[in-house]
C-alpha cells in the first residue's frame, strides 16, 4: 500500500469526523447530486449563489467550491465575492472549469477568476486544463475532445497548470493525474459508465471540496476525492450498473456513503509516479 493511499485513507476518517460544511456556487444541471455527494461522503453542503450572501456563507465555510457548468453573469460576480472572501480567510477554493474552451464567456470567466481568485485546486477533463494551462484546446461542449484525450500529455498538462496557477491540478480521466508540481499521483480507479451520467465530474470536485475542507494537503485530498468518486463507480457498476444508467447514478451515491477508510485502502489503485 503506497504511502499516498494511506493519506488518504486517513483523511477520509478525518472527513467523516470533522463534518466540514463545503460551500459550492455550481452546475444548476447537477446541484442535487453534488449536494447529495457531498452529504454521502460525510461533509455538509451549502449551496448559495445570490451576491447578498455569497461571501458571507463562505466566511463561516471550510471549503469553497466553483463550477462553471451552467454559467451566467450573475453567479461569475458572486463566484468572484465568494473566492475573494475565502482568500481572505485561508479557505481553500477548488474550481471545475467546465467547458472551458467553448465559448467566449467561459473563457473570459475562467480566465477572470484566476487571476483574481487563488485557486487551491483546478480539476477537469483534458480539453479543460488545455485551456486552462494556456495550451488552447478542442472540447466539444462541457466534455474533452477526442484529439485532446488522444494526445497522451495528461501529465505535462496536469504540470503547466499547477505551476502556473501555483496550486494543485487534476486532469480526470480513463486514467486521472493530479499534480501540485512537485509531486505527481495517478489513479487508475473508476468505470466507463461513469462518463454515460452527467454530473460525475462535478460530484467528482464537490469530492474535493470536502477532502479539502477535512485537512491541509490539497494534494492528497484531490487524490482522495478523485479516488473516492473512481471506486464508487467500480462498487456501482458491480451493483447496479447491468441495470442500466438510472440504477447506476443512484447507486454511485450509495457506494459513497458506505465507502470508508478500509475500503479505501484495499480499493484505491493510487500512486505517485
Amino acid at each position: 500500500m503506497s504511502d499516498l493511499i494511506k493519506s488518504a485513507a486517513e483523511l477520509l476518517g478525518q472527513l467523516r469526523k470533522s463534518k466540514p460544511l463545503v460551500h459550492s456556487i455550481t452546475n444548476y444541471v447537477t446541484v442535487n447530486d453534488c449536494a447529495n455527494i457531498i452529504l454521502a461522503i460525510g461533509a455538509s453542503p451549502v449551496m448559495a449563489d445570490d451576491i447578498e450572501e455569497a461571501a458571507d456563507i463562505t466566511a463561516i465555510s471550510s471549503a469553497l467550491v466553483l463550477n462553471i457548468g451552467t454559467l451566467n453573469k450573475r453567479t461569475v460576480e458572486s463566484m468572484l465575492a465568494a473566492g475573494k472572501r475565502a482568500n481572505e480567510l485561508g479557505i481553500p477554493v477548488v474550481f471545475d472549469p467546465v467547458g472551458a474552451g467553448a465559448s467566449k464567456l467561459r473563457n473570459e470567466t475562467t480566465q477572470t477568476i484566476l487571476s483574481e481568485v487563488k485557486v487551491s485546486v483546478i480539476r477537469g477533463n483534458m480539453s479543460e486544463l488545455c485551456f486552462v494551462a494556456g495550451l488552447g484546446s478542442n472540447t466539444k461542449g462541457v466534455d474533452a475532445a477526442d484529439e485532446d484525450i488522444s494526445s497522451g500529455n495528461a501529465r505535462k498538462i496536469a504540470s503547466i497548470a499547477a505551476n502556473r496557477y501555483n496550486c494543485t491540478a487534476a486532469v480526470t480521466g480513463a486514467i486521472d493525474i493530479i499534480t501540485d508540481g512537485k509531486r505527481i499521483a495517478a489513479v487508475s480507479n473508476g468505470h466507463r459508465l461513469l462518463s454515460d451520467v452527467t454530473g460525475t465530474g462535478c460530484m467528482t470536485t464537490a469530492l474535493v471540496g470536502a477532502f479539502c475542507g477535512a485537512g491541509n494537503d490539497t494534494f492528497v485530498a484531490a487524490a482522495a476525492g478523485i479516488a473516492a468518486m473512481g471506486i464508487a463507480g467500480e462498487i456501482a457498476y458491480e451493483k447496479a450498473g447491468e441495470s442500466g444508467t438510472g440504477s447506476f447514478h443512484i447507486a454511485i451515491i450509495d457506494a459513497v456513503s458506505r465507502l470508508d477508510e478500509k475500503i479505501l485502502r484495499e480499493r484505491a489503485r493510487l500512486n505517485e509516479i
